[in-house]
């Protein structure tokens, strides 16, 4: 190299770092998005399935937000998405919003869940390990108020929902209530997502609840037979256990490619392991 000034020799010295370090640095930055959001109960599949995902490859970044299916699925329609997750099915509704004649909704199965009714540990210790779909009812619709008509303490029933928008609710109001629109009147406090959920049934010593089995696995939260039927996984996945349901992906149109590749990631013998690992049942 031709004598250089030091000034001079420093700066390029300094110059051929940079270019070293965006070198090492430009395919994350130019790595597409690809953008998941919807339901809680999914969350965490998607989550650490994306995780691995985004380490393996370079080509594409996913992030994954939750909010609940119906946000899931208004951001896909309204092209903030471009995955949503669902722990229900797209309603006709939805549908006639955000279809057209060349964009229709494509469902992916990508595991099963069950949406176990679980009771402060509290309740459980006291003996109220099993309940009938109709005394589950009679507590949401406020008709049952205390824990003694059940054969547990003499404490007033802190019964807890979803909030509106949420497939959980959707589907937990249309079996055991009979309708997704039913009144809820027992109901003392509604939560965000499962999480919330989780942590407000720990959080007291006579609460009732209802979240994805994946939130259940590690016994902090007690969930009970329903009709006679325990929430096992063989029990959910045969659709035995009568909150049983499916969870799912929804693209509207063709994927994108990165969407494309994520999903067919999560399906792959790989994420499906990985979704077994956080808890979720597999395809």
């Amino acid at each position: 190299m031709p004598f250089l000034p030091p000034v001079i020799r420093m700066r390029l010295l300094a110059l051929i770092a940079m270019m070293v370090i965006l070198g090492a640095i430009s395919p994350a930055l130019s790595a597409t998005d690809v953008r998941v959001s919807g339901s809680t109960t999914v969350l965490p599949l998607a989550s650490v399935c994306a995780e691995s995902f985004n380490s393996e490859q370079s080509d594409y970044r996913v992030t994954v937000t939750g909010g609940g299916t119906g946000v899931g699925i208004t951001d896909l329609g309204e092209g903030r998405s471009d995955i949503a997750m669902a722990s229900r099915e797209v309603t006709d509704t939805e549908r006639s919003k955000y279809e057209t004649s060349d964009r229709k909704f494509n469902e992916i199965l990508v595991g099963y869940d069950g949406i176990v009714v679980a009771v402060s540990t509290e309740i459980y210790d006291a003996g109220v390990r099993t309940l009938t779909k109709e005394q589950v009812k009679m507590i949401y619709a406020g008709e049952i108020s205390n824990w003694k008509e059940l054969g547990g303490p003499d404490r007033q029933i802190y019964a807890i929902a979803r909030r509106a928008g949420s497939g959980t609710r959707d589907t937990f109001n249309e079996i055991i209530m009979g309708s997704k629109e039913a009144e809820t009147p027992g109901v003392s406090t509604e939560v965000a997502d499962n999480s919330e959920m989780k942590t407000a049934i720990k959080g007291s010593d006579k609460a009732i609840g209802y979240l994805g089995y994946s939130y259940v696995t590690d016994g902090t939260v007690k969930g009970v037979a329903l009709d006679g039927v325990e929430p096992t996984v063989d029990n959910i996945k045969s659709g035995k256990y009568p909150l049983a349901r499916k969870l799912y992906f929804y693209t509207l149109g063709e994927p994108s490619p990165g969407a494309k590749a994520f999903i067919e990631f999560v399906l792959s013998s790989r994420g499906q392991g990985l979704a077994e690992k956080a808890g979720y049942i597999t395809i």
